[in-house]
């Protein structure tokens, strides 16, 4: 089951090890301070990526992560149109109501971890899914091409 972000850590069921590792490798990066709130940004990042992807990248990604952030990817039905990256972080920022900066943040950190666990040739055949813009967010250089 899926616990509601805005529970107190304490007061939810306890996660799986891999599940705790991905918060935690998030709050490190993020700086964040709590777990708290590295899974707020867990959860909004998540939540946004599975209305992007579809197909057998979404299928593989769900398997590499763990079993409480597939739930989270999976749970959602994605967009006929998948967004550009800053459409995304748009996106994120006007569903929770934070700025464009700290969502601009929150995604990088959350898909730096999203990257870890599933390692560069799954990340590449996702990024060649997305629009323009997401190779960024994902921490890595969009070459466009020689005009």
């Amino acid at each position: 089951m899926i616990s509601d972000a805005r529970v107190p850590l304490e007061h939810q069921q306890p996660y799986s090890t891999a599940y705790e590792q991905m918060l935690e490798k998030v709050r490190y990066e993020g700086a964040y301070p709590t777990l708290e709130r590295a899974e707020e940004a867990v959860r909004l990042v998540l939540a946004g990526l599975g209305r992007q992807l579809t197909g057998d990248e979404r299928v593989a990604l769900a398997r590499c992560l763990p079993l409480e952030a597939a739930r989270v990817l999976t749970a959602q039905i994605p967009d006929s149109q998948p967004l550009t990256g800053w459409a995304f972080v748009k996106d994120l920022a006007a569903r929770s109501g934070a700025s464009l900066a700290t969502t601009r943040w929150d995604t990088g950190s959350v898909l730096a971890a999203i990257t870890a666990h599933a390692g560069p040739d799954l990340i590449t055949r996702i990024l060649h899914q997305l629009p323009h813009g997401w190779a960024l967010l994902f921490g890595q250089a969009e070459l466009a091409p020689a005009a």
